[in-house]
């Protein structure tokens, strides 16, 4: 009897069950809601140093970009501690293979300090992203309801056909070129991540305590399995 109750018991669904995302190709993100989403990783400034005239003309340039916005974004800053254990290990290395010892003792007082200001505290390092959607017409008109009826959804397999997701990589494509024409006007760079670069942050924000000890494989390696 025990033996039977323990067959029947189902495995539990799979956590990314629940995720939004529904699949990650051709650099953008297709959401399980059919719309899609282009991530751009943008540079910063250092806005105090400025002078007041900069300050203020900074400031102006990023009012009239948002209000020359038709559509929403999203700006995410994500924080993470600074790791650069595979830098002090690249240290090591060059300082084993050096064979003046002056720059081999430089190599390794430099790689003191390095551990001296990791060991004061923790460093931490800053990103900043900004993701352009495209929801389509269709999309843009859901009522509330529905809209908020999805998302308590799990996800479900999205299926778009290549015609219509090549119009949304056009329209998504011309809003990322006016994000970053707007952006660069203020002196940010800002670079579309590819689909490798966006299956590693979406890896990396949801697993941040393993993403250290387990590294994603690229993609390009990867082989498909014949069934």
């Amino acid at each position: 009897m025990k033996k039977n109750k323990l067959a029947g018991n189902k495995p539990k669904a799979s956590t990314q069950q629940y995720l939004d995302i529904a699949e990650i190709r051709d650099n953008l993100v297709i959401l399980r809601d059919g719309t899609v989403r282009a991530t751009l990783l943008v540079s910063s400034i250092n806005f105090a140093l400025k002078g007041e005239d900069e300050q203020n003309a900074l400031i102006q340039a990023y009012i009239g970009f948002l209000n020359s916005l038709d559509f929403p974004l999203q700006i995410v800053i994500q924080s993470r501690y600074l790791n650069i254990d595979r830098y002090l290990e690249k240290l090591n290395n060059l300082e084993k293979e050096q064979t003046n010892e002056l720059l081999r003792m430089q190599i390794a007082d430099y790689k003191d300090f390095l551990q001296e200001l990791l060991d004061l505290g923790k460093i931490m390092t800053k990103k900043f992203y900004v993701v352009v959607p495209f929801m389509g017409l269709k999309k843009a008109k859901k009522k509330f309801w529905e809209r908020l009826t999805e998302s308590f959804q799990p996800a479900v397999s999205v299926t778009m056909s290549r015609k219509r997701f090549v119009r949304f990589q056009e329209e998504v494509g011309k809003r990322v070129d006016f994000v970053s024409g707007s952006l660069g006007s203020m002196g940010m760079k800002a670079l579309q991540l590819d689909t490798q670069s966006l299956i590693e942050l979406y890896y990396n924000t949801y697993n941040p305590e393993i993403v250290d000890a387990q590294k994603l494989v690229d993609i390009n390696k990867l082989r498909m399995e014949d069934h």
